[in-house]
């Protein structure tokens, strides 16, 4: 990123295209590059580039040196001078010099110790202080000649082997040659080593990390995606992943959260982790209030001890941390506040008096001001900006600009990652990539859903309105929204996530006509095992499954752990961790109550 930077800047006649070499006037577009002071950089002893800073004018073309004293004008001549000697515009120029610099730090780094210099877009030059240039234009010291290689190839009398060989030698000076580098031998070598150049050039210029090919429309488009193909990875051995067990999720609402609590619940199950269960008869962790530790069942005896935490919550750091170990990863996932606000609409329609007292979205959303009233605050949270509120602010705060940039600021020191429900299988990949978990592990049914007939269609107009009434929650998920493709660019990568997304959904596919006997949710008047009913809430019809009735124990173990509604689980899992208190009372029977029961449970369907 540094060379495109370098290449723009330089095109806005500013920027030296060497980022060692510091102007000392401005250049004119299109003419020479003017005076620049070079600073040399390097280590005694390692390398000639360790000089005392000298100024050298540099000439029409901003990438050819003055010719070296030493060599007569007859034998001028260089490698790259056919593309560099002139240039139409200081674009070329620029961009001459700049896939220059790229070249040099990878040959150096091979043999810094033998490093005398490199013939690069230039002439041979001696190496003093008075005739010296930028790092990239030196090329031999006055002790003695850098020839790279023998560059042998089959057929030459006077080498031997095939191929090329890229070791570096360094021969001493010979008292006969009057300009190093002029002989016939070395125009040979250093011609068929500007050829590699070359062919790697163009390799650069028509490769493209995907699989399509494009047309470049700019000069400096052909160099931007040239130096973005040479950014490959090192073949060096992968470094070990240890899955992470201490993990905080914030389970927002209406976010498809209640799918992930399900992924959490097994994973801490499969490795016997402590679960940070709501005490008492709570199936929340004191929402709406803000969070308090000893909201946390046993929190008291277990202390700073439990590995998962993922019931509902508004979050508060200092108290989650008095909970969750030092190094517990925290994570959570919002949506798109169009369908969001849709969907808690429908959930909340009896419990919401904004919700209650409007006909359906679309005339709530026409004047909100006149359902919602702020005093009903504890009420009317799931009426606006929920996610905000979930996060631990006010979901009636002003929209301004600076309280925004620091509250998503916040969240970002806060959280290591916010996946997107709108894209929730690349959130799952994404979710097994950071954690290092197994794809089973993030194997999902999709839990509390509700059946189409209960969506209401919004109005184009009820949708822009969204976006205004909860301007909060919008500019919370469009922050996030940007920053999760980032890191699945940055860590995964687009083709690797569409191979895994695909591999999940494969998976998911098989373990669904294994376990189901409808391949599908149902809805609640189909569910067959009351165990297995979920809660139902305003005027949604949340689904649940039906399991095959011929499945062995096994199979029917994996089977209701993947379907089991989040209050069933919840319950499940206090009883286990918590065996001498009272169980929850959730008024459905469970799927099974204790560990025991569990492992001898008959087929209950």
């Amino acid at each position: 990123m540094s060379l495109i930077f370098s290449y723009r800047m330089c095109l806005a006649g500013n920027y030296s295209p060497n980022p060692l070499c510091k102007k000392q006037r401005k250049g004119t577009a299109g003419a020479d590059c003017g005076p620049r002071r070079c600073d040399i950089q390097g280590h005694k002893g390692t390398s000639a580039l360790h000089q005392p800073h000298s100024t050298s004018t540099l000439p029409g073309s901003c990438c050819e040196p003055p010719t070296p004293p030493s060599c007569s004008q007859e034998r001028r001549w260089s490698p790259l001078r056919g593309p560099c000697q002139t240039f139409s515009s200081l674009q070329s120029c620029c961009k001459c010099c700049v896939l220059g610099q790229l070249f040099i730090p990878l040959l150096m780094s091979c043999h810094t110790s033998a490093f005398h210099g490199l013939l690069i877009n230039s002439h041979p030059l001696w190496e003093t202080p008075s005739h010296s240039l930028c790092p990239h234009l030196p090329i031999y010291s006055r002790e003695g000649m850098l020839e790279i290689g023998a560059w042998a190839l089959r057929g030459r009398g006077d080498e031997k082997g095939a191929g090329i060989d890229l070791q570096m030698r360094h021969f001493p000076a010979r008292s006969s040659m009057k300009s190093p580098g002029c002989t016939p031998r070395h125009i040979r070598c250093l011609i068929i080593f500007s050829l590699l150049l070359g062919l790697v050039f163009l390799s650069g210029f028509f490769h493209m990390k995907d699989k399509d090919y494009g047309i470049f429309n700019s000069h400096e488009d052909q160099t931007v995606a040239f130096l973005q193909s040479l950014k490959q990875p090192l073949l060096t051995p992968p470094t070990p992943c240890h899955a992470k067990t201490n993990v905080m999720f914030l389970k927002t609402h209406k976010t498809a959260s209640s799918t992930v609590l399900n992924i959490m619940f097994r994973f801490a199950e499969r490795y016997n982790l402590t679960v940070a269960l709501p005490a008492g008869q709570l199936f929340h962790l004191g929402y709406p209030r803000i969070f308090r530790a000893h909201f946390v069942e046993d929190f008291e005896l277990i202390g700073q001890n439990y590995n998962i935490m993922c019931n509902h919550l508004r979050f508060n750091p200092s108290e989650v941390q008095k909970v969750m170990a030092p190094n517990t990863f925290y994570f959570s996932i919002l949506r798109n506040p169009i369908p969001l606000l849709e969907s808690s609409y429908i959930y909340y329609k009896n419990d919401v008096p904004a919700f209650r007292s409007s006909k359906d979205v679309n005339e709530y959303l026409a004047s909100p001001t006149r359902y919602y009233h702020p005093a009903d605050y504890r009420q009317n949270i799931y009426a606006r900006n929920i996610m905000w509120f979930d996060f631990g602010y006010d979901n009636n705060a002003e929209d301004d600009t600076k309280y925004t940039q620091a509250i998503l600021e916040e969240i970002e020191q806060n959280f290591h990652l916010i996946l997107i429900a709108d894209y929730f299988d690349e959130s799952m990949i994404l979710l097994k990539h950071t954690l290092c978990w197994d794809l089973d592990d993030v194997i999902y049914f999709k839990l509390n859903s509700r059946s189409q007939d209960t969506v209401q269609t919004l109005t184009p107009e009820s949708e822009e309105r969204i976006k205004a009434w909860c301007s909060l929650d919008w500019k919370l998920y469009l922050h996030f929204n940007q920053s999760f493709w980032r890191r699945i660019e940055e860590t995964i990568g687009l083709e690797v996530l569409e191979k895994e997304v695909d591999h999940l959904r494969t998976r998911q596919k098989e373990l669904m006509e294994t376990c189901l006997l409808e391949q599908e949710p149902v809805g609640k008047g189909h569910i067959r095992n009351k165990a297995l009913q979920p809660y139902q809430s305003g005027a949604a019809d949340i689904l649940g499954y039906n399991l095959r009735q011929d499945l062995d124990n096994r199979t029917l173990r994996t089977c209701q752990k993947m379907v089991i509604p989040e209050l069933q689980y919840t319950s499940y899992l206090y009883t286990v961790q918590h065996p001498h208190k009272k169980g929850k009372q959730l008024g459905l029977p469970l799927p099974w109550t204790s560990l025991q029961e569990r492992m001898q449970l008959p087929n209950t369907n």
